[in-house]
């Protein structure tokens, strides 16, 4: 009754999704559990490439059914669009392929108004969202005032529960921050409309994936940001609203922890994040445009969902080693290796100092970083292309060293290793 996790370790836009797309082939489940359309999955099949954002990656694959956990927050626009794309691509979406729980919490356009406002109003105390509208919709989670896809299959009622809520939220909008008032006529109206495609995906998962598991299929649960952004664990308040961690997986799903097989964290073989917060290794001028790459290629450092460029910098091991604690991993896969070919050197952050003190491990977590100055290992670098290795001989031995002393930082095997974009693009690290 396997229940396989994979977890970004990083601050999300480690490669989960081609991940994710790569362990689907033998799953027969797919469940996202966190997050809503704030997170964005790339995935490249031959020449095509898929920009997914709530639709859990392995869908792809025409065996697996994608469930959409009670955990997630759904903008149904975003959900529609991203179901007539697949369809367009000739991937089949049906209800019986995609179900939605009946618990997950809806995103509005007022959550998003709102989201806009409360970031314009901190200045330049901002913390990056991506104006998705993620934190008022889990605020409203919280406050036990949101709303549920399971209102959907009550179109009179949902209809009425859509003007008042948009009502409640333009309050807000205009008396405290001076924003515009939403028409809740025409919200009410345009979502009552998305209710009557999406009803017939909502069920109860938690069931349907208990179901599954007492059956003995594989259901692998995939994450949606990274470690760092973790709400409680991560680098607050730069962090997002929900749990990516491992142990969120139970809650958001609605599974109990017996069924916990591999947990599987993802580490890009350096670092990156989009928007503000700490980020102790990272770097700027030529090193940064080289690791960063322009944006013409779809695996370029720039946003999924926001197109923003993103911060790049060492790998490091300090936050590594922090990430196998906190979500218990097994084993690591390590993403965008070839990207490091041809650099000369190539640093890795082995402890953090601090007034003359050096620290492996973090002494109160994640959430204040500035004071600490980065204690970095240098090791030589390799030239040539490494896009056409398949197996571990085939790396150049400064590769095969780099990727050994990962695991020596971490304490968990590296299993796997990308050197491309493509489905193929991957190595058998043998658990290196």
């Amino acid at each position: 009754m396997p229940l396989d996790i994979v977890v970004g370790t990083q601050w999300g836009d480690e490669g989960k999704g081609r991940v994710v797309d790569l362990l689907s082939s033998r799953a027969d489940i797919v469940a996202r559990y966190n997050g809503g359309d704030n997170a964005g999955h790339t995935v490249t099949v031959g020449k095509q490439t898929f920009k997914l954002h709530l639709i859990p990656s392995g869908i792809i694959h025409p065996r697996t059914t994608g469930v959409l956990g009670n955990g997630v927050v759904i903008y149904p626009p975003t959900l529609l669009t991203e179901i007539d794309m697949l369809r367009n691509n000739q991937v089949e979406i049906n209800p019986q392929r995609l179900r939605i729980s009946h618990a997950a919490h809806l995103i509005t356009p007022a959550h998003r108004a709102l989201d806009r406002a409360q970031e314009a109003a901190r200045g330049r105390e901002q913390i990056g969202t991506t104006g998705r509208g993620i934190g008022p919709a889990y605020t409203d989670k919280a406050a036990r005032r949101g709303i549920r896809m399971e209102e959907m299959l009550d179109e009179t009622a949902f209809h009425r529960r859509m003007i008042e809520h948009v009502e409640e939220a333009n309050q807000f909008l205009t008396a405290i921050y001076h924003a515009e008032a939403l028409d809740p006529l025409q919200i009410a109206d345009e979502y009552t409309r998305a209710a009557s495609v999406l009803r017939e995906y909502i069920t109860d998962t938690s069931a349907l994936l208990w179901e599954a598991l007492q059956r003995g299929q594989l259901v692998l649960a995939e994450g949606a940001q990274g470690t760092l952004l973790d709400l409680d664990h991560g680098t607050y308040p730069f962090v997002t609203s929900s749990s990516p961690t491992a142990p969120g997986v139970l809650p958001g799903l609605g599974v109990g922890f017996g069924y916990v097989n591999r947990v599987i964290g993802v580490t890009k073989a350096f670092q990156t994040r989009v928007g503000a917060g700490p980020f102790p290794t990272e770097v700027f001028g030529e090193t940064a445009t080289r690791l960063r790459g322009t944006g013409a290629n779809p695996w370029d450092e720039f946003g999924t969902t926001t197109g923003r460029p993103r911060r790049v910098g060492w790998l490091d091991g300090v936050l590594l080693r922090y990430a196998v604690r906190i979500n218990g991993l097994t084993e690591l896969v390590v993403t965008k290796l070839d990207v490091l070919s041809g650099l000369p050197e190539i640093r890795i952050c082995t402890a953090y100092r601090i007034n003359g003190q050096e620290y492996t491990d973090l002494p109160l977590g994640p959430a204040d970083l500035s004071p600490f100055e980065p204690v970095y290992e240098e090791m030589p670098g390799w030239g040539g292309d490494i896009s056409g290795a398949r197996t571990w001989n085939d790396l150049p031995e400064e590769a095969q060293n780099y990727l050994t002393r990962i695991s020596q930082i971490s304490g968990v095997p590296v299993c796997q290793v990308s050197v491309g974009p493509e489905r193929e693009q991957v190595v058998d690290a043998q658990c290196a």
